[in-house]
């Protein structure tokens, strides 16, 4: 069985962005070799998300006013977290968004839903993060 692990590094220039990565994913599964298994690709900070969908900016634009809806940004003060930093809210989208995605490979490729791609999603950006890649199989 082979395993392979990369890291790749995000630098948003916004505090929220939705940053598109199934071509780095992509690029990954074909560095590491492996025909069959799983892709596992995880954000590695508390304020950001790994998930999949439709790479359309319609709906994009639906997460980011849901999401603020459930757990606005301002006013700071209303979340007990805040005080060193002012990012409770990420804390909680990325509570709704999810930490990671698992994803099958079959033949050397992503096996993907129709319309499915995978995201980034910086909750607390303007500083330089990161999403392990693991990939096992063979």
């Amino acid at each position: 069985m082979k395993s392979y692990r990369k890291e790749l590094w995000f630098n948003a220039s916004q505090r929220r962005q939705i940053i598109h990565i199934t071509p780095q994913i992509e690029e990954c599964l074909r560095e590491s070799g492996v025909k069959e298994g799983l892709v596992l690709v995880n954000a590695m900070h508390i304020t950001a998300s790994v998930f999949i969908n439709d790479n359309e900016s319609g709906l994009h634009a639906d997460f980011e006013r849901w999401l603020e809806k459930l757990a606005p940004e301002k006013p700071y003060d209303q979340y007990a977290h805040n005080g060193y930093e002012d990012n409770a809210d990420a804390h909680l989208k990325r509570t709704l968004m999810g930490r990671e995605v698992v994803v099958a490979v079959t033949d050397g490729k992503l096996d993907f839903g129709p319309w499915e791609q995978i995201f980034y999603y910086e909750l607390d950006g303007k500083r330089r993060k990161r999403v392990l890649v693991k990939i096992i199989g063979e």
